[in-house]
């Protein structure tokens, strides 16, 4: 497939039947050639500019998967992959593809190199990555989407609910909106 063509196919919903995809839709990609998203977060202002640093290729979303999502993300030196936060009912495991990462939680900091993953059972331990290395930090973010989960954020004011649409819904931990 041409790399027009793909990006054409990225841009509309994968129709799916069974095990077949449609014929606009791939059935394998270099996860590279998947756009990234436009909207770099959906987290509301002031948090949402924190995240300028990261790029992110949802592969879960082009495949159209419905049960879990899986994210190429591509983090810039000082660049952060999510604001600390746990979930309430997702796991999520992350894998390192290049790069040199720091993984930080409240109880500490834990250096990862290529090859070396992570994972955050629901209700598990707040996290995040950093990157505070003079190069690009290339991670696989992997997560179940189950239903009614929520995100919670320690080190900020800000909580989210997963709607029945599947977007989050962003709050202060007060409940008043942003």
């Amino acid at each position: 497939m041409l790399r027009a063509d793909l990006t054409e196919a990225c841009r509309r919903p994968a129709a799916r039947e069974g095990t077949m995809t449609s014929s606009k839709t791939p059935l394998a990609v270099a996860a590279a050639d998947v756009p990234a998203r436009t909207k770099p977060s959906n987290y509301p202002e002031p948090f949402a500019s924190r995240m300028a640093r990261r790029e992110k290729r949802a592969l879960g979303d082009f495949f159209a998967l419905k049960n879990f999502g899986v994210n190429l993300t591509r983090i810039a030196p000082g660049g952060e992959s999510a604001l600390m936060h746990a979930h309430s009912r997702q796991d999520e495991l992350v894998y390192v593809l290049e790069g040199e990462a720091v993984l930080a939680t409240p109880s500490g900091e834990t250096r990862l190199t290529p090859g070396m993953c992570a994972g955050f059972p629901a209700r598990g331990e707040a996290h995040h990555i950093l990157n505070r290395s003079d190069r690009d930090l290339v991670i696989l973010e992997i997560g179940d989407r189950p239903e009614g989960d929520e995100g919670s954020y320690p080190q900020d004011d800000i909580q989210a609910v997963m709607g029945a649409d599947g977007k989050w819904r962003f709050t202060r931990k007060d409940g008043a909106p942003y």
